[in-house]
């Protein structure tokens, strides 16, 4: 990057070009080489703004946590709407879709960023936990208008759908499941808690 040129918003640049490389080649692709080279930047612009990588990660994946609030708020709002079933297999997709599986073996590979991200978020692996909260939080939602029995225990429900979405769409390498295989897995889960 030639001096005196001005980046925009640098933070998201390097948060985007670590989320194309993280998607690309996986977490042993995530390196600061990799991402400054991927956002077009000289490596030192990343230290300048992150006290070391692992913080940059920590940063990463925080922000990626953040950009799920939309999607939550999406599904909030679709409560009463269409089928519970669609509704959640849809965001099921949508989430694992995303960065967050490739966030998953991030998190678990680099011991330093799971202790930074600790300072921040005190349990489980972010994506995957803010994840259940979404889940939680329209089961509820979906509870209070009688489409979800009174007394189904949402609290364990979104955490269920949440691991067997994972395992659904683990292997970055293969297809990713069918919207046949995402909805018949959301069926058996919340099947015998849903109301007409």
């Amino acid at each position: 990057m030639p001096t005196g040129v001005a980046l925009r918003d640098v933070r998201a640049q390097l948060f985007d070009a670590a989320e194309r490389v993280l998607l690309r080649g996986g977490p042993s692709a995530l390196t600061s080489r990799a991402v400054t080279d991927e956002a077009g930047v000289a490596k030192g612009v990343l230290h300048r703004h992150f006290a070391d990588f692992d913080a940059f990660l920590a940063e990463f994946v925080l922000d990626r946590v953040e950009r799920m609030d939309a999607q939550t708020a999406s599904l909030l709002c679709a409560a009463g709407t269409g089928t519970v079933v669609g509704n959640v297999s849809a965001a099921v997709s949508s989430l694992f879709g995303s960065v967050a599986v490739a966030i998953v073996p991030l998190v678990i590979f680099r011991d330093e960023l799971r202790a930074r991200l600790r300072e921040a978020w005190p349990a489980g692996v972010p994506v995957l936990t803010e994840g259940a909260i979404m889940f939680e939080s329209y089961l509820a939602a979906e509870q209070e208008l009688g489409r979800v029995a009174g007394d189904a225990p949402v609290d364990g429900l979104a955490p269920t759908l949440v691991g067997a979405g994972h395992l659904l769409f683990a292997d970055r390498t293969g297809a990713p499941p069918t919207d046949e295989a995402v909805r018949s897995m959301v069926t058996t889960v919340l099947g015998a808690h849903l109301r007409d």
